[in-house]
């Protein structure tokens, strides 16, 4: 988009530590706080439901999935 590299990733590590701050700080879930925080039509929201529609959910659930998988085989490997 135009943004150079380092500071697209300084911009994404800012974003996700915002979020995860707000959470720990106000106890609330994450899909609360982004209904508090999103505007009906905005442009936050909009890239949230593209996002979603292209399955980000269900692949962040399959990746935390295969890796507690392989972290179970390995945790017997070495349990042998």
């Amino acid at each position: 988009m135009g943004i150079p590299r380092s500071i697209a990733a300084k911009l994404a590590a800012q974003t996700v530590f915002g979020a995860a701050k707000l959470v720990l700080e106000t106890g609330k879930h994450p899909a609360v706080l982004k209904d508090e925080v999103t505007t009906p039509g905005g442009t936050a929201i909009t890239a949230i439901h593209v996002l979603e529609s292209k399955g980000l959910r269900s692949v962040l659930f399959d990746g935390i999935e295969a890796a507690t998988k392989r972290s179970q085989e390995l945790s017997k490997l070495f349990d042998a």
